[in-house]
C-alpha cells in the first residue's frame, strides 16, 4: 500500500453504486482494523459486519447521520469490551486506531467509506446498543460504511502549521 497516497487521497465517501462487496475484500479490511495497536497489546475489540440491506436501512434511522447506510454494501460496528480492558478512554483509543486503519485498507483497495461517530452520543449509543442487543460490556465506539464510490472527491490539505508546537505552548 501506498501509506502515503492513501492518507492524503482517501476522503468520506457517502453515495455508493449498488453492488456487492467481495467477502475476501471484507476479510482485509477486517484484518487490517485487527492490526492496530492497542494499549497493553490488550487488543479489547468486537466488530459486527453488517450486509443485510433491512439492518443497514435501519441503522440509517437509528443513526442521525447514516443516510448512506441505505445505499451501502456493508457496515462494521466497532467496539470496545470492557471485560477485556476496563479503561473506557483506552478502548476508545484503540479501536479509533482500528478504524482508521480499516477506512486507509478499504480506500487501498478501492473502496469507499465514511466514518460515522456513536461513542460518546448517548442517543447513538443506546439506539445501537438496544438495536444489536449488546452485552453491558460492549460499548459501541464507531460505525463504519463502505461501498463502490459513486462520487468524486479530491484530496484536501488540512496541513496547518498554526497548530504546531516544538518543545513548549
Amino acid at each position: 500500500m501506498e501509506t502515503l497516497n492513501a492518507i492524503f487521497k482517501r476522503r468520506s465517501i457517502r453515495k455508493y453504486k449498488e453492488c456487492e462487496v467481495a467477502q475476501e475484500s471484507i476479510d482485509t479490511i477486517l484484518k487490517a482494523g485487527m492490526q492496530a495497536p492497542t494499549a497493553r497489546n490488550l487488543q479489547p475489540w468486537h466488530f459486527i459486519v453488517i450486509n443485510k440491506k433491512e439492518i443497514l436501512h435501519e441503522l440509517s434511522i437509528i443513526h442521525p447521520h447514516g443516510k448512506m447506510l441505505k445505499e451501502a454494501a456493508f457496515a462494521i460496528l466497532v467496539c470496545g469490551d470492557k471485560s477485556i480492558d476496563e479503561t473506557e478512554s483506552y478502548l476508545i483509543q484503540d479501536c479509533s486506531a482500528a478504524t482508521q486503519n480499516m477506512l486507509l485498507v478499504a480506500y487501498d483497495i478501492g473502496i469507499a467509506s465514511v466514518w460515522l461517530g456513536v461513542h460518546p452520543r448517548k442517543d447513538r449509543l443506546n439506539g445501537i446498543i438496544d438495536y444489536f442487543k449488546l452485552p453491558y460490556n460492549i460499548i459501541p465506539i464507531s460505525l463504519i460504511s463502505f461501498g463502490i464510490s459513486n462520487e468524486q472527491k479530491a484530496g484536501e490539505n488540512r496541513y496547518n502549521p498554526e497548530r504546531i508546537k516544538y518543545n513548549k505552548w
